[in-house]
């Protein structure tokens, strides 16, 4: 058995054996660096624990990828801010206290109910908000 196994393990069969190994040692290497960094990424409190989970064989890289933030921590604070502007946005507009209709907030009158909304300058008969004392627009009083 030992002389068929030494005629089969030539060093050309040798050199492949190895380079396979080195191979599976650079990608298991790769992947632990993988998770430290993608969970570093994703703003997780604890990457360095995922890093240390990750050493592992194979078990450790495939829980990480199962139970991993799902989206990183950079978008998240996009999406935060792209919510706060929309209501920023949204704060420009109302609802009639009658009928609970969107209006925008340079109508005076509901268009749905007819229900005033805002008080009217008598000046320049711009749209005013009920607790102005002065028009912002031509400065007039407001009683």
């Amino acid at each position: 058995m030992s002389s068929i196994l030494q005629e089969i393990m030539t060093p050309q069969v040798m050199a492949v054996i190895y380079a396979f190994i080195g191979f599976v040692v650079v990608l298991y290497v790769l992947s632990v660096i993988y998770v430290f960094v993608d969970a570093n990424r994703r703003g997780s409190k604890f990457f360095w624990a995922w890093g240390l989970l990750s050493l592992v064989p194979f078990a450790g890289l495939i829980a990480y990828m199962a139970l991993r933030p799902h989206s990183y921590l950079a978008d998240r604070e996009e999406q935060e801010l792209d919510m706060a502007l929309r209501e920023r946005q949204l704060a420009q507009y109302g609802t009639c206290p009658n009928c609970g209709t969107p209006i925008e907030k340079d109508f005076v009158v509901c268009p749905v109910c007819n229900t005033q909304v805002r008080n009217v300058c008598p000046s320049c008969k711009r749209p005013l908000d009920a607790h102005w004392k002065v028009c912002p627009y031509c400065r007039t009083h407001i009683q």
